[in-house]
């Protein structure tokens, strides 16, 4: 049996002697910049090959989750199940902001670029921690936005780092020195619309999506010139027939209790919706370079709770959604949850893997994980569904349609898994040679009620509240499934919901934080716990891996997450086995 390995971080300040006192010998603090040591890494360009080659680039890690396929596997092995025991501390960078932390890092021949709330970047050496530049942005008076002020990273892109700000801001920097180069609102900040999700980078272009379909906007996905900012293409997320057709169940065959003679009575008074209905887009698209095509996740419907002054299907909100890379234009999608009403809108991002079809045979798929509990695996060519996985959360109530009561009320509707997933936001990672996909899940029991209200022009538009309910169990899951047939292969229960990713390691090693602050290495074949560290606050940021002189490093955010109001925290750890 395997020993599994506890490391643990003081809580407070972090200094040389918590970390001794922890077992952490050597590890170099850097904070807020500050550091005994320098930074020596020089900054390098990136090109468009490098960016195409990243799934076999052990070196850096160059995308939000690793590739262009989205895999989050990182392919080098120097820390690998033998060894894992031995992982400790390299550095810890504290930034300045001390808020919900879900970046990415992106790394660079040695430099690492990360993001906190607020849409802060910081450069740094990779080796070290020491600080580089830093990238304060001067936000609009309106930051409206949804759950927590955070970012999730950077693109990294020739000479320039691209990052979306809350402010609705596409901005480029100066790779070397972290000054703007140009920047672009897409998106406006009154209206609702705000920017936590990284861009994209690709074939000259920045792709960004938008947040907002808690406010009543209209989502789209954007295309921009990486050299000066102009826009190329804008594709909308709501066609101005949002109607559908009219579907009463969801892909695994569960009544929706629709009303759809009052839906249909709705749309011949009002008209659709399209305008404010939402649908936003919260993460990175997934990128086929060979067929020139995107593949990406819209979110929920505004006002999220109300379905009644918003009639049909409302597409394309919670749906995979297929575009021509080079024009914007509409390929295919598929909808998960036509008109929901319980905010379990498509979040976590999409991933490219070959997969078997309903006949066995190997075919170009994509996946998502969906806040319903299920991952769903479909044919890249035109988007239909292959089949979808074993339920990874309790589906009980599932459907159950709110209520017009309070919240808490002992009649208000009770569904499960909640609001939040399911698979929240948190992108998967994947073992191709496996057939493997690893999610983390929560479970978080809430109650449902409806209020109807109008349009309230920029200002939050639930139509509503869900609410968790004291006393309920909350908890989460890592769940690995077998893509090829939909089954689980195992499934380990945590005691708070999972919400931040994982990375997966050609080591045999799955990472994973949750949000009592342990980091820990989980064995991918059986789920065992080989390793654990105390961080000192939530670890809700997916984690990424590289190199540097030879060695292998594993990095995370420990900074908590507004979004299930996990411990706060402001700090970049990298771990190394020597």
């Amino acid at each position: 049996m395997t020993k599994v390995v506890n490391q643990s971080l003081l809580l407070g300040s972090i200094c040389a002697a918590a970390m001794a006192a922890a077992g952490v010998a050597g590890a170099q603090e850097v904070k807020n910049g500050s550091s005994s040591m320098a930074a020596t890494a020089a900054i390098t360009s990136v090109s468009q090959q490098q960016l195409n080659n990243a799934a076999k680039d052990g070196a850096n890690f160059l995308h939000t989750n690793g590739n262009y396929d989205q895999t989050r596997y990182y392919p080098n092995a120097q820390i690998n199940r033998g060894n894992v025991g031995h992982l400790h501390p390299a550095w810890i960078f504290s930034t300045e902001v001390k808020e919900s932390l879900e970046t990415s890092p992106i790394i660079v021949d040695g430099v690492m670029y990360v993001t906190t709330s607020f849409s802060h970047v910081y450069a740094l050496d990779a080796k070290t921690g020491a600080e580089i530049w830093h990238y304060k942005p001067k936000l609009g008076p309106v930051t409206t936005f949804c759950c927590g002020p955070n970012n999730r990273g950077v693109a990294v892109y020739e000479d320039k780092v691209y990052v979306g700000t809350l402010d609705a801001k596409l901005v480029a920097l100066d790779a070397k020195t972290g000054s703007e180069v140009w920047s672009q609102q897409v998106g406006d900040p009154e209206k609702g619309y705000s920017e936590t999700m990284a861009p994209t980078a690709v074939d000259g272009k920045i792709l960004i999506g938008t947040n907002g379909g808690e406010y009543g906007i209209r989502g789209f996905v954007k295309a921009y010139d990486a050299k000066d900012g102009k826009l190329i293409w804008s594709f909308d997320t709501i066609p101005e027939n949002s109607v559908g057709v009219w579907a009463t169940k969801d892909p695994t065959g569960r009544d929706e209790h629709r009303d759809i003679d009052a839906e249909k009575a709705a749309l011949a008074k009002n008209g659709d919706p399209y305008k404010t209905l939402g649908g936003g887009v919260w993460q990175n698209p997934s990128v086929d370079l060979a067929n020139k095509r995107i593949y990406f996740v819209v979110g929920n419907p505004s006002p999220d709770l109300d379905g009644s002054i918003r009639p049909g299907d409302n597409l394309y909100t919670d749906s995979l959604v297929s575009l021509d890379l080079d024009t914007g234009k509409y390929v295919c999608h598929f909808q998960y949850v036509p008109h929901d009403v319980w905010d379990l809108d498509a979040v976590s991002p999409t991933v490219l893997v070959n997969a078997a079809d309903k006949s066995g045979k190997m075919i170009p798929a994509v996946m998502h994980a969906g806040k319903t509990g299920y991952i769903y695996v479909h044919d890249r060519k035109d988007c239909s569904l292959i089949r979808f996985s074993d339920p990874m959360v309790d589906q009980k109530g599932r459907w159950t349609l709110p209520t017009p009561t309070q919240p808490l009320d002992p009649n208000s509707a009770r569904m499960f898994p909640g609001a939040n997933g399911g698979v929240e936001w948190s992108p998967l990672s994947t073992d191709p040679s496996r057939n493997m996909a690893f999610a983390i899940n929560l479970h978080q029991p809430m109650t449902y009620t409806v209020a109807s209200a109008a349009y309230p022009d920029g200002k939050l538009w639930l139509g509503g509240a869900f609410t968790v309910i004291p006393g309920e169990e909350s908890f989460g899951n890592v769940t690995a499934v077998d893509y090829n047939n939909g089954k689980i292969a195992w499934q380990v229960k945590t005691p708070q919901p999972m919400i931040g990713g994982s990375l997966v390691t050609a080591g045999g090693l799955l990472f994973t934080g949750e949000a009592n602050g342990w980091f820990k290495a989980y064995d991918t074949a059986n789920g065992k716990v080989l390793w654990q560290f105390q961080t000192g606050a939530g670890v809700n940021a997916p984690p990424s891996s590289y190199e540097v002189g030879g060695k292998q490093y594993v990095v995370v955010g420990s900074g908590g997450n507004a979004q299930i109001n996990s411990k706060r925290g402001n700090n970049i750890i990298a771990f190394t086995i020597e």
